[in-house]
């Protein structure tokens, strides 16, 4: 079983857009999949209670039930456990990336979004856990996006997949939908199957670099 996480201490990101839209595209893909909502906010559970289907299944829970809800998921065969965490400074992000795999890290490409992320690379650096960023909500174009990419590649690796600022993102959070269902052909829905495509492949060769010691 394969655990990511979503983990930023700065609020309005996308973090959890992210998370369900990922995990719907892998529930997509034929994999058993649960979201695990740590965040007060409760915006992923919101999500799910106004979802026909009931797939990816979504626990709310907070941080010191996480170990146990881990291993029941394993129990129940489950095949990729996606973390949504606090939006902010909170024990339950250092939770949630010690029992990761892997980390993710929205950021949108602004100075103060872009400030706020070192603590949080800090802690799951610390952990010693592979992580990347993802940038979000940013404009089609332009100098912005290779700014933000060169300031956070000094801090860690970024994904060479963006999301751009579109209403499909919200749109299909308000109807209980990822973008890939929402509207399969759209743009959107292209960035998130991409995206997906690189968490995979990045998460290979994190486990085949683990695997495969020759120090």
């Amino acid at each position: 079983m394969q655990v990511i996480s979503f983990v930023t201490q700065k609020g309005g990101s996308g973090k959890t857009t992210l998370a369900f839209c990922c995990a719907v595209a892998a529930y997509q893909q034929g994999k058993e999949v649960l979201i695990v909502d740590m965040d007060p906010q409760g915006t992923a559970e919101k999500w799910y209670q106004d979802r026909e289907d009931e797939r990816p299944r979504l626990v709310r829970l907070e941080s010191n039930k996480l170990d146990s809800a881990l291993t029941k998921a394993e129990d129940n065969n489950f095949d990729i456990v996606f973390i949504d965490t606090p939006g902010r400074d909170e024990p339950a992000i250092a939770v949630a990336a010690r029992n990761s795999d892997f980390c993710i890290v929205p950021c949108r490409p602004t100075f103060a979004d872009m400030k706020a992320t070192p603590p949080t690379i800090q802690t799951i650096k610390r952990l010693n856990k592979p992580v990347a960023f993802v940038l979000t909500q940013t404009p089609p174009r332009g100098y912005r996006i290779t700014e933000a990419e060169k300031g956070l590649s000094v801090l860690g690796s970024v994904a060479p997949v963006h999301t751009v600022m579109r209403n499909d993102y919200q749109d299909s959070l308000g109807v209980g939908l990822g973008v890939t269902e929402y509207q399969p052909e759209g743009k959107a829905a292209d960035e998130i199957r991409s995206l997906w495509q690189w968490i995979q492949k990045k998460m290979e060769k994190n486990t085949y670099a683990q695997e495969t010691n020759f120090a």
